[in-house]
């Protein structure tokens, strides 16, 4: 009978996948400690496993590419040649090119060539690296286990890399089941139902316990009642303290059955979700990679230190974690570290250091990405937002600081000096905060200073099956808040609630926190009661803000499933989500962060509001010595309803602006009499057109022309190769709406 190997291919590829992962992790850390043997070892036993099980399954090509980087691998171990960069690049490449192979193999090809050019730069560095580089001492007590004498193992018994074990579990047989991810999904999501079942099964037995007393509370007043009465009372009486005895016993049981099941229900709980937790390992590691690649790109020398990977979270909330860490790195090398020759400069350490922790916060995970580069210039945003006539100059003024860095999160917001064709269009960070805190339920806090650098605080959930919500009642509606954006719940008088300018306030420990009617926010109508002497406080937190709500009741605290909002209803900055309550009826879940925009908005109205753009048409000037160029753009802008004027070249275009305002100037470089270069260095220095937006369209893509059309003042800088439509409108729209 004939080897199906088709049923062991997934089992290979999950297995190379790992061993990849391995060689990649072991290669990023050989570059700090190159003399390290034991990891020049284990490196080595991934790519000869990789090599020998492909042979196994018949796939020449990975055993090929894998048998050259085995090679190089050992003739590091073996002290012939160093692990010089150009020889770690190679082997990078050539994870990469196996990653590849192993994904074509998924998607069906069963026979995936190796690169032909990447297998002789390998074979060469061998050869090559011999020559020039100084071999260095290297352990080789491992090197008994020669690749002639391990072929013959592989081919007898093929090689399954153990998975990484506990120190505890070392030692005895640990059994793991590969179980489908969606499966586990629906798990979890009855396990949550249960619980919220399970909540609202203990608010019916309350209920019974209040029948219960009430119920004794009456039999007593009919017995005092009927005490002379003849032997039919007295009957009543007997059957009427029966019933309430039985009743008693009743609801103990039910309670007693309950508190049983408050523990099963908790350890269910407890196990389902730790089956689908995480180590933010999985999304940590592979972005050491990609630092070290982005790093090599933009032409810095960075230090990528991670620490809490071990930290666990829920899968749902990793997978979607990936891309916004992604987009706050690139922020950092792009915006926040400078280079070697600013650094020092500025005094610093030419090594620029960006660390990624994680660590468990008060039952939610802490998440911080902090640079030792630049930092936010309050100055500067501010600046950026008057330019763009997102709010108005005496509205700007009137921020706090932390609401002024809060600004990068809006969308098209960028603090790139330019934007061109790769960066400077603020897509990033607005995607960042809708992850993090509409879908994740988590917070995001941004703490800098200019010239030392920036750290990002991101505050998550451990898991989104179900959420710790506390019940609060305002003017008799019921709605919920995230138990982690509780900060604590007080009771005060009403006048320890004093008014500063025109906003009202609490005063706790040396902390002045503004306070808001809940019923306020939410806008429910103010029902006449007569009013207490006291007020009950509940203190949120969105971030480092703080406010204190003004409710009727806390019901309690429940863990519960959050349902998502219904497409139609998504609009609603005020709710999160909802859950169901007491008789099926609807709670809503409070979204935290636009409470505080309300707050703002009541206590000083329109403070936020953008500045209020005139209702007209925009004038936009296009200035191009090539009339096919002048035309086409004019079209394009017009299609999307500006008001385009032309200028042939620069002295023309200037001569325009002596005599009208534009909203707008879109000019090219090479131009006779005067160059778009010029035109805009003359134009920044005309008030008038100090802020106005420049685009510069080039056909000149050098990183030294980008570099002028920074120091001149353009806004954006467009080459034309390029050039698309969506492009230039976008950037348009960027600049100006």
């Amino acid at each position: 009978m004939a080897f199906d190997h088709s049923k062991f291919l997934i089992r290979f590829v999950e297995e190379a996948r790992e061993h990849c992962a391995r060689i990649s992790e072991g290669l990023l850390n050989l570059e700090k400690t190159p003399g390290d043997a034991e990891m020049l070892n284990a490196l080595f036993r991934s790519a000869h496993t990789i090599k020998g099980s492909s042979r196994m399954m018949k796939l020449a090509g990975v055993t090929e590419l894998a048998h050259k980087m085995e090679d190089v691998l050992d003739a590091v171990r073996g002290g012939k040649i160093s692990l010089a960069a150009s020889v770690s690049d190679s082997l990078f490449r050539g994870v990469d090119a196996l990653s590849e192979m192993l994904e074509r193999i998924v998607a069906g090809d069963k026979s995936p060539e190796a690169p032909e050019a990447l297998c002789a730069e390998l074979a060469n560095a061998v050869t090559i690296s011999a020559v020039e580089d100084v071999p260095v001492q290297s352990d080789s007590s491992d090197s008994s286990d020669t690749p002639g004498q391990s072929d013959k193992q592989v081919a007898t018994t093929p090689a399954e890399p153990a998975p990484p074990q506990h120190p505890a579990t070392r030692g005895r047989q640990v059994d793991y089941l590969r179980i489908n991810a969606a499966k586990l999904d629906e798990l979890i999501r009855l396990m949550g139902e249960i619980v919220s079942e399970h909540g609202r099964l203990r608010r019916h037995i309350g209920r019974l316990r209040e029948i219960e007393r009430s119920t004794a509370r009456h039999l007593k007043a009919v017995a005092e009642q009927f005490a002379t009465g003849d032997g039919v009372h007295e009957m009543l009486r007997d059957a009427g303290a029966a019933l309430q005895l039985s009743l008693r016993k009743s609801v103990r049981d039910m309670s007693d059955a309950s508190l049983m099941q408050d523990h099963l229900v908790a350890d269910l709980q407890e196990t389902s979700l730790r089956m689908r937790m995480q180590p933010l390992s999985t999304v940590f590691d592979p972005l050491r990679r990609t630092v070290r690649d982005l790093a090599h790109e933009n032409g810095k020398d960075i230090d990528f230190v991670v620490n809490g990977g071990d930290t666990e979270l829920d899968r749902k909330i990793i997978d979607r974690l990936g891309d916004s860490l992604m987009h706050m790195i690139r922020n950092a090398l792009d915006h926040g570290v400078e280079n070697s020759a600013e650094r020092v400069a500025a005094g610093k350490n030419p090594k620029g250091t960006i660390s990624l922790s994680a660590f468990y916060d008060s039952g939610s995970v802490t998440i911080s990405l902090s640079d030792d580069g630049r930092g936010l210039s309050v100055d500067r945003l501010r600046d950026k937002a008057l330019a763009r006539r997102l709010f108005d100059a005496d509205v700007l003024a009137g921020m706090t600081r932390t609401e002024i860095t809060d600004l990068i999160f809006m969308p098209g917001f960028s603090t790139s000096p330019i934007i061109t064709d790769l960066s400077g269009r603020g897509v990033g960070m607005d995607v960042v905060r809708k992850s993090i805190v509409d879908e994740l339920k988590g917070t995001i806090v941004i703490e800098t200073m200019e010239g030392c650098g920036t750290t990002f605080l991101l505050r998550l959930p451990l898991n989104l099956a179900v959420f710790p919500l506390f019940l609060i009642s305002a003017n008799g509606r019921i709605c919920a808040l995230p138990a982690t954006s509780l900060v604590e719940m007080l009771l005060v008088q009403h006048n320890e609630i004093i008014e500063i300018v025109n906003k009202r306030a609490i005063r706790l420990r040396e902390q002045i926190i503004p306070v808001e009617n809940l019923a306020a926010l939410l806008r429910l109508t103010q029902e006449s009661t007569v009013e207490s002497r006291e007020a009950l406080i509940v203190i949120i937190r969105d971030g480092e803000e703080k406010l204190g709500l003004v409710v009727d009741e806390i019901i309690g605290r429940e863990e519960m499933v959050v349902k998502p909002l219904p497409v139609h209803l998504q609009n609603l900055r005020m709710v999160s989500g909802v859950t169901i309550g007491v008789r099926n009826s609807i709670i809503n879940v409070l979204h935290v962060p636009e409470l505080f925009v309300q707050a703002r908005e009541i206590s000083e109205p329109g403070r936020r509001a953008p500045a209020v753009k005139e209702d007209r048409v925009q004038r936009v000037l296009v200035v191009d010595d090539s009339i096919n160029t002048r035309e086409i753009e004019k079209s394009i802008l017009e299609a999307y309803g500006y008001n385009v004027i032309t200028a042939e070249d620069g002295e023309d275009a200037y001569g325009k602006t002596r005599g009208s305002q534009f909203d707008l100037v879109i000019t090219d470089v090479e131009m006779p009499r005067l160059d778009g270069f010029s035109l805009t260095e003359r134009l920044r220095g005309d008030e008038r057109y100090r802020n106005i937006p420049i685009i510069i369209v080039t056909s000149r893509e050098k990183d030294e022309d980008k570099k002028r059309g920074i120091l001149v003042g353009a806004s954006a800088y467009i080459v034309k190769g390029a050039f698309d439509q969506s492009n230039l409108i976008d950037t348009v729209r960027s600049l100006i709406g």
